[in-house]
């Protein structure tokens, strides 16, 4: 594996890989690597014939209040587990290479933003938009792969390649969770073991959301306060229930026979945490 830090000197590393028509395959992270990201790493080299893969902390797309500056790093460790599953090229830019001096091409996230973390995280997704499409840009990845515990930022990803008419498919990949149903993130490091303990609630609550719909109930607002109320044993604070159309990501007002996504976004202590899970009424 090799390990960049100059975009320009991955494009020119790459273009002998494109004039040979080899295909690209592209796995945008932050770093603080776990499963669920490794598990995007090893489908993209199932399918491809180079795979790429970024570590960029992306100040755009945290708010003034957030955890940018105790985001969890540790390139060392990240280097080796990338190793393991053959990846060939390591892109850790700065963001100086990402953002020059006087960068105003920012990208309108579009509709989808519109819920959900949106409101919650203002311009949160215009960062996560802006750097997807510098890093496309860079790499020019044939496709690209996205992990479905953000399944709103990868429908807002996808939105971007759709409206832009980027050459990139988007490739969803299933949500990798612990034993006992804890979505993998980066975050869960902040947890201490009472809170990593109170955390397996929000899959439970997802579990629930999904019994009570299969079981008849079509009502949005009952679900909610089922799910609330599982929650609120566990949590600190919800940020977020609903129940959106999986395309759109907007609420839906009554639970049909068509799939529904149940998405949940809360504290356990200070830490901020999403999941979701999409059930088939």
């Amino acid at each position: 594996m090799k390990i960049i830090r100059s975009p320009k000197r991955l494009n020119q590393a790459l273009f002998r890989a494109r004039c040979q028509g080899k295909r690209i395959g592209f796995v945008p992270t932050m770093g603080s690597l776990h499963e669920g990201h490794l598990s995007l790493a090893r489908r993209a080299r199932k399918e491809n014939d180079i795979v790429v893969v970024s570590i960029f902390v992306n100040p755009d797309q945290f708010g003034p209040r957030e955890d940018f500056k105790r985001y969890p790093r540790d390139l060392k460790r990240d280097e080796a587990l990338l190793k393991r599953v053959r990846v060939d090229y390591l892109l850790v830019p700065s963001s100086r290479s990402i953002y020059p001096k006087g960068f105003r091409e920012f990208i309108n996230p579009g509709p989808r933003a519109r819920y959900l973390c949106g409101p919650k995280r203002p311009g949160h997704f215009r960062g996560v938009a802006t750097v997807v499409n510098r890093l496309f840009t860079i790499v020019q990845p044939q496709a690209a792969y996205f992990g479905l515990k953000d399944y709103q930022q990868a429908k807002v990803i996808e939105d971007m390649v759709q409206r832009f008419a980027l050459p990139v498919r988007i490739k969803t990949c299933p949500i990798v969770r612990e034993s006992d149903g804890l979505a993998m993130s980066s975050r869960n490091r902040y947890l201490s073991k009472k809170e990593r303990i109170l955390a397996r609630g929000l899959y439970q609550s997802l579990l629930e959301a999904r019994r009570v719909i299969q079981s008849g109930h079509r009502s949005v607002s009952r679900i909610k306060r089922v799910v609330r109320g599982r929650l609120l044993n566990d949590v600190s604070k919800i940020d977020y229930v609903e129940m959106v159309d999986p395309e759109s990501c907007a609420p839906v007002k009554r639970i049909t026979k068509r799939p529904v996504l149940v998405a949940i976004a809360c504290f356990i202590g200070t830490t901020r945490l999403i999941d979701n899970l999409l059930v088939k009424g």
